[in-house]
């Protein structure tokens, strides 16, 4: 009883926040001339639980965003059936394969050569995954993502060499800043890309992924499609360590929770 208590207080209070996001993006959308239905939430749950999945389902959110394979290799099977997964962090080569059983959605696709290994990966396998690329607008070093340069390269791979793999759009994170109208640039200049895209390859790309906990509001406003929020909805994530996995994980690839980053994987402890 004491843990249904706890699960239905935990609902009401989701609720409450999401009713304020929502409240807050429909005013940056009524200031941006936009309609409130065109824009999503991808629930963040990098680090916590299969719980918090569930809760975030119940809440009327359709979609999770996960940042490695290897966390959604665990919590994937332990969670609600029924979202749409995203994989918003980086992918490497190696883990395409089981990637492609787990997403729906590839939002953080950031070269040729991981488009072409999806796309060789996804023939082998039937798959056709649906991909945003991931731009890095503000050029910084320690961020993921294309160069600007290299965009009209990736999208002309996309139309000439990947016959699997559906563009959508694109994604970005803007550098960190504590005032949200730091990164309106950054996702101006995403909006303008999109723009531009379209225009000069006769496309049509419904999907910009830009805006977190932090600075939503402005993307939202600058013509974001996707929310990725995680913090201003479920809290700060829980800390961990990792821990070294056995042999036998290791031999177990993705699916072992290497590198996962909640309790209830086998390879990491939650501190205190």
């Amino acid at each position: 009883m004491n843990e249904e208590w706890k699960e239905k207080k935990s609902m009401r209070e989701l609720n409450e926040i999401l009713e304020g996001v929502r409240g807050r993006i429909a005013a940056a959308c009524a200031r941006a001339k936009r309609d409130p239905a065109d824009v999503e939430i991808v629930a963040v749950t990098k680090t916590h639980g299969a719980e918090v999945v569930k809760e975030a389902w119940d809440a009327g959110l359709s979609i999770v965003g996960e940042n490695k394979v290897q966390e959604a290799a665990w919590k994937k099977p332990a969670s609600v059936s029924g979202p749409s997964w995203h994989l918003i962090g980086h992918l490497q080569g190696n883990k395409v394969r089981h990637a492609l059983a787990l997403f729906d959605f590839f939002e953080s696709v950031d070269s040729t050569k991981l488009l072409t290994r999806l796309n060789a990966v996804a023939d082998e396998v039937g798959a056709s995954p649906h991909v945003l690329l991931e731009v890095n607008v503000s050029g910084e070093k320690s961020k993921t993502g294309m160069p600007l340069g290299e965009v009209d390269g990736a999208v002309r791979t996309i139309l000439e060499a990947c016959p699997r793999v559906t563009f959508e759009g694109f994604m970005t994170m803007a550098p960190f800043s504590e005032n949200p109208e730091d990164a309106r640039p950054y996702f101006r200049r995403l909006r303008e890309l999109r723009d531009a895209t379209e225009k000069r390859f006769g496309l049509v790309l419904p999907r910009l992924s830009m805006g977190m906990s932090g600075d939503y509001e402005v993307a939202v406003e600058e013509g974001a499609t996707w929310l990725r929020l995680g913090t201003v909805l479920f809290g700060e994530r829980p800390k961990v360590k990792s821990v070294r996995a056995s042999a036998d994980d290791a031999d177990a690839g993705a699916g072992s929770g290497l590198d996962s980053y909640s309790g209830a994987g086998p390879t990491v402890k939650v501190l205190d």
